[in-house]
């Protein structure tokens, strides 16, 4: 009897039959204990008697499926997993397989196919964690993610980038994404400026501790110290201006929906920029737009609410993007920032003046006073990159004062010199003990003692 070739559920059943047959169970016994049908007992039955365990196998065992896709099928799709969709995950290849290639296939078929082909998925599964899930927000604008991903995005056809993104919780669309070589105050801005001039103002930002967007520092002035709070980077005084609240999330996983996205991107992203032979950033950025609209489509849902949080962005809102710098007016009314300076007009001296000065994220150099633009410098060029160059605390912080350096003091000698090259001198305190002793001993009678030369 080969009860090897039965399967987990067939394997029990030879030894219920072969006790029915001998009379020590009854039929409704067996039936119960198989979990069958009488009348389907009684088929197992007849075949156990005529040819044994092997009859128990089931009769499709090793035939081939008659609903299996055709060979003409299977080979096209094992091809371009293998040459054209190399490293998509099986979701993915099976859109790209229907819009692209015109093959409506499973992702099961797929599965299967790059399974025979001895090909592994691009993720493992892993098991759920057990974790409280917010609930995302019910309008559209009430609340928007963001965060960066440094990533090899480009693989070795370019250098490797950081992508900054802003996603509305709401409906997990992209809002906004943007390549940088890092983390940085100029790729922020202009991912701020790409959200508030297209959807709108959100009401809150919901983020990491970056040291960009809040502060982390131990440091508290004590006029931080009188408000109960430190004074705001250059991209939280931003948001502050513009009337946009920060939240700053205490782990990555309470920003999920962000940090889920970069899963999909790191996955998606990369394989349509590798099809498409992407090399260079300007072409990478080129063609999120139409990335963004095509993930948007596929993957966002409706809100709960109908009614939009979104708000119009000031009018003056390129004068609130960028870092700003308290400075005193020169004397031939002129402003200097690090080694730019600006020219004030107006007709009037500010000269000892105390002045906002703003340097925004199209280069720019803006000086205000009350308000009142008074004077305005031309952007260095297209390859201009906004960098603080100060902290916001850092004018309202007294300056230290000038120390002058301490120099070496020189005591006077107190004692005349007791050495003259390797000798002593005659003055010098074991001398004179040695002489004090030798005179004391030629004093004792019936001792005679003469002093050495060498002393």
């Amino acid at each position: 009897m080969e009860t090897f070739t039965l399967s987990r559920k067939e394997l029990h059943r030879p030894g219920l039959l072969k006790a029915l047959g001998a009379g020590r169970i009854t039929n409704r016994q067996a039936a119960t204990a198989l979990r069958l049908s009488v009348r389907q007992l009684q088929r197992l039955k007849r075949r156990f008697q005529a040819g044994g365990a092997a009859a128990l196998r089931h009769a499709n065992r090793g035939r081939p499926s008659p609903r299996r896709l055709p060979a003409a099928v299977r080979e096209p799709v094992g091809r371009l997993m293998k040459t054209v969709y190399v490293g998509f995950n099986d979701t993915h290849l099976t859109e790209k397989l229907r819009e692209e290639a015109g093959l409506a296939i499973g992702r099961e078929s797929v599965r299967r196919i790059r399974r025979e082909l001895g090909l592994p998925p691009q993720r493992a599964r892993r098991a759920p964690r057990a974790r409280r899930r917010r609930p995302p927000e019910a309008a559209r604008g009430a609340l928007v993610q963001i965060d960066g991903s440094p990533f090899a995005w480009l693989e070795a056809r370019g250098p490797e980038l950081t992508l900054l993104g802003a996603v509305d919780d709401a409906t997990t669309e992209i809002l906004a994404l943007q390549f940088r070589p890092a983390e940085d105050v100029h790729g922020y801005m202009t991912l701020f400026h790409q959200l508030f001039t297209g959807p709108g103002l959100p009401l809150a930002v919901y983020g990491d501790r970056l040291n960009l967007l809040v502060r982390n520092d131990p440091h508290w002035s004590l006029e931080e110290q009188l408000a109960g709070s430190q004074h705001p980077t250059h991209l939280g005084r931003m948001l502050q201006d513009v009337g946009v609240g920060y939240i700053a999330a205490h782990s990555p996983q309470a920003k999920g929906r962000v940090e889920r996205l970069w899963a999909t991107l790191q996955d998606r992203l990369v394989s349509e920029l590798r099809l498409r032979r992407i090399a260079t950033v300007e072409a990478a950025q080129a063609y999120l737009p139409e990335f963004i609209a095509d993930f948007n489509r596929r993957f966002g849902k409706p809100p709960a609410s109908t009614a939009a949080a979104w708000r119009r962005p000031p009018r003056d809102l390129p004068l609130l993007l960028g870092c700003r710098y308290q400075r005193v007016v020169a004397r031939d009314n002129t402003v200097q920032l690090g080694p730019r300076w600006v020219q004030l007009q107006g007709g009037r001296s500010y000269a000892r003046v105390r002045v906002d000065v703003r340097e925004l994220l199209d280069g720019r150099l803006v000086v205000l006073h009350d308000g009142v633009v008074c004077g305005v410098a031309p952007s260095p060029g297209p390859s201009f990159i906004l960098k603080p160059r100060r902290a916001p605390s850092g004018d309202r912080r007294p300056p230290r004062p000038r120390v002058p350096p301490r120099l070496p003091l020189r005591l006077p000698r107190l004692a005349a010199n007791t050495h003259t090259g390797r000798r002593p001198l005659p003055t010098h305190p074991w001398v004179i003990a040695k002489d004090r002793e030798c005179r004391r001993r030629e004093q004792r009678p019936g001792v005679t003692f003469s002093r050495s030369s060498k002393g």
